[in-house]
C-alpha cells in the first residue's frame, strides 16, 4: 500500500517535481557543463604529466616490517609509486590518530590492486615511530605497505597529509607530483558519490537550495561515537575505525595527547 505524503510536509527547498521529459532537458543542459569539467580535468592531468621533477635520495632509509630499507625498495621493482603521507601523533592511542588521514587511508585500501595491475606501487608513509605504527596497522587491518619516515627529510619525509607520486629510473628516484587539502579528494570515492546525491555532503560550505537541510561540520565523517553520531567527545574515534572487524564500543577512547 502506498502512503500519500502531505504536500505541506514536504522538505523545504525541495526541487520542483516535473515530468521525465522536462527533467531530461534540464539534465542534458547540466551534462554540457559536466563534460566541460571532465575535459578540463583531462587537460590538468596532461599538465601534471609535464611537470618538472625533483630528484630525491633513493638510498635514504625508511622503516617497515622488515626493518630499515632504502626508499627505492618501496617501489617494489616498479617504475611508478603513489604514496599517502599519513600524519601521526606520538603516544596517542589508536583512536587518537589523525581523523582526516584515517579517512583517506581507509578509502585507499582497495586501490592497491588496481594500481599494481597498471604497474604502479602504493605505500603509506608516516612520521610515527615504527614501534607505534606497526600495532596501529594491525589494529586497522591494513594490508597496504606502511613505512615510517621519521627523521627523513622532505619530500619523502617531512610534512604529512599529502598524496605524492614518484618515478624511478634505475637507481634514481624523482618526485613528480604532490597535493594536499581538497586535492586529496579524488582518492575518496564517497565524496564523489555524495556530490551526486540531492543533499550533497552535508557540509556547511556547500551551495544548496534555500530551505535545504543545513550543512554540518566535517566532524560527521571525521569522528563519531559507536552509534554513528558525529562527536568530538570522549567516546569518539575516526569514523572508519567503527567498520574495522572486531571493533567494539568502549567507555573512554581517548584522543591525541591523551594516551589513556
Amino acid at each position: 500500500m502506498t502512503t500519500q505524503r502531505n504536500p505541506a510536509a514536504t522538505l523545504p527547498g525541495r526541487p520542483p517535481v516535473v515530468d521525465l521529459a522536462t527533467w531530461q532537458a534540464a539534465r542534458d543542459e547540466l551534462l554540457v557543463r559536466e563534460k566541460a569539467h571532465t575535459h578540463e580535468g583531462d587537460a590538468l592531468a596532461a599538465a601534471r604529466r609535464r611537470l618538472p621533477m625533483v630528484e630525491v635520495d633513493g638510498t635514504v632509509e625508511v622503516v617497515g616490517p622488515d626493518g630499515p630499507v632504502p626508499f627505492l625498495e618501496v617501489f617494489q621493482e616498479r617504475d611508478e609509486l603513489v604514496v599517502y603521507q599519513h600524519m601521526w601523533y606520538d603516544g596517542a592511542p589508536n583512536q587518537g590518530q589523525c581523523e582526516g588521514c584515517t579517512n583517506a587511508a581507509w578509502h585507499l585500501q582497495d586501490a592497491v590492486v588496481y594500481l599494481n595491475a597498471r604497474g604502479v606501487s602504493f605505500a603509506v608513509l608516516t612520521t610515527g615511530r615504527w614501534d607505534e605504527v606497526a600495532p596501529y596497522v594491525e589494529f586497522m587491518g591494513y594490508t597496504q605497505p606502511w613505512y615510517s619516515v621519521r627523521d627523513v627529510d622532505p619530500p619523502v619525509g617531512g610534512g604529512m597529509g599529502h598524496l605524492s607520486c614518484f618515478l624511478r629510473d634505475g637507481d634514481r628516484a624523482f618526485l613528480t607530483y604532490s597535493t594536499t587539502g581538497r586535492g586529496n579528494e579524488p582518492a575518496n570515492g564517497s565524496f564523489g558519490l555524495l556530490d551526486m546525491t540531492p543533499h550533497g555532503r552535508g557540509e556547511a560550505w556547500e551551495d544548496v537550495p534555500e530551505g535545504w537541510p543545513e550543512g554540518r561540520h566535517a566532524c560527521w565523517y571525521w569522528r563519531s561515537d559507536a552509534d554513528g553520531n558525529a562527536t568530538w567527545g570522549p567516546t569518539s574515534r575516526p569514523v572508519p575505525q567503527w567498520t574495522r572487524p572486531g571493533a567494539t564500543p568502549v567507555e573512554t577512547l581517548g584522543r591525541r595527547g591523551d594516551p589513556s
